[in-house]
């Protein structure tokens, strides 16, 4: 079909998703789902646009990721939808949540077909067990489990959903404000990802790819007297510290660009810029929680960390473990992967003259394994 745009709806949260990453995170093979979605509706070449809602925090990442269109969601589906509908010029717009997993060909077929139909088409599935409602036997034959994908007229559900009313499917909305609707038969392997049980029961997710993504981070701080110094999320005694934006603690800096790295995440200046007041003498923890939790949340396990600090002073060995044990617990890993090495450069450069401290780190990471 021509004249045809693919909204799909991944702005959210996954609240009731029940771990850390989000739903739209987690891998099918090396793909995330929203990706796997697009790619698998993509290759019907039913679409003039494919259009992906997404969250603030994740819009940048996804746009690494892939050349559909993607808009920054709302608060609320219907939000998010209608940030949406305002980059639609096709006649007809049909809308899925990205959580709709398998879409299979004739079922997107049965929904096309009948466009001129009504001005919403809709999938729906019947109801097999006894249903009772309020005290009351209802008749399941005039019950209806409504899914996504649904086609619309984009004029029509533009106009529906300009009111301040919380719809939760387009069809309602349409409805609602005097439109007409047809059902067409569902189907019953289209499951919807709610919980992370869910996955399970649909036939055409593969299990993520075993891959371990490794990236390096470097950064160096020159010494600043007067200053209190942190290294590996540990206090120093020392008279000086690091001359720098934040509280300068180099090797967090430099572990923050290793795991950004890893996930293809950019680097530590564009995710915490240096010009950025916010960030104007900021505990360095604080940074790698967040980065951490983004990690998780995109879909990654921590495997280990190695970091190697080059220092002529301070003498850092009786402070290695308490490093270990302060990142392992961030990290969200056992102790025994992060590892701490302690080196000098034999009075050579910067470093040798005792002028300031580097570091590389080392981070592995692998996908979230919803099979287990």
């Amino acid at each position: 079909m021509t004249n045809l745009t693919l909204i799909l709806l991944a702005a959210g949260s996954s609240s009731r998703f029940e771990f850390n990453v989000k739903k739209q995170w987690i891998r099918i093979q090396n793909e995330p789902l929203w990706q796997f979605v697009a790619n698998s509706l993509q290759n019907t070449n039913k679409f003039e646009k494919i259009i992906i809602t997404s969250s603030s925090d994740d819009i940048k990442y996804m746009q690494t990721y892939a050349d559909f269109s993607f808009i920054e969601g709302g608060d609320t589906r219907q939000q998010s939808l209608k940030n949406a509908l305002k980059q639609v010029d096709t006649e007809y717009v049909l809308v899925s949540d990205i959580a709709r997993a398998c879409i299979s060909n004739d079922f997107l077929n049965n929904i096309i077909k009948e466009s001129s139909s009504a001005d919403c088409i809709v999938p729906y599935l019947g109801v097999n067990d006894t249903v009772v409602y309020d005290g009351n036997t209802i008749d399941r034959d005039k019950i209806k489990r409504i899914q996504t994908p649904q086609l619309s007229r984009t004029t029509v559900l533009r106009d529906s959903l300009d009111t301040n009313k919380i719809f939760t499917d387009e069809s309602s909305a349409i409805v609602a404000n005097g439109g007409t609707r047809k059902f067409v038969k569902g189907d019953k392997n289209a499951i919807k990802i709610t919980h992370l049980n869910d996955l399970v029961k649909i036939p055409c997710l593969k299990p993520p790819s075993t891959d371990i993504l490794s990236g390096t981070g470097f950064d160096v701080h020159a010494f600043e007297d007067n200053t209190q110094m942190y290294l590996g999320g540990v206090k120093i005694n020392s008279d000086y510290g690091f001359k720098a934006h934040s509280d300068g603690d180099v090797a967090i800096h430099a572990l923050i660009d290793a795991l950004l790295g890893a996930s293809g995440m950019g680097d530590i200046g564009m995710m915490f810029p240096d010009n950025d007041d916010a960030y104007k003498g900021i505990d360095s923890k604080e940074l790698l929680s967040s980065v951490v939790k983004k990690i998780y949340a995109f879909g990654f396990v921590i495997v280990n960390v190695d970091l190697t600090i080059a220092a002529q002073k301070p003498r850092i060995g009786e402070y290695k473990l308490q490093m270990r044990k302060t990142l392992a617990k961030i990290l969200g890993c056992e102790r025994a992967r992060v590892n701490i090495k302690a080196t000098t450069t034999e009075k050579l450069g910067f470093i040798g003259r005792g002028e300031g401290v580097g570091v590389i780190a080392n981070a592995n990471l692998k996908y979230f394994n919803w099979r287990n």
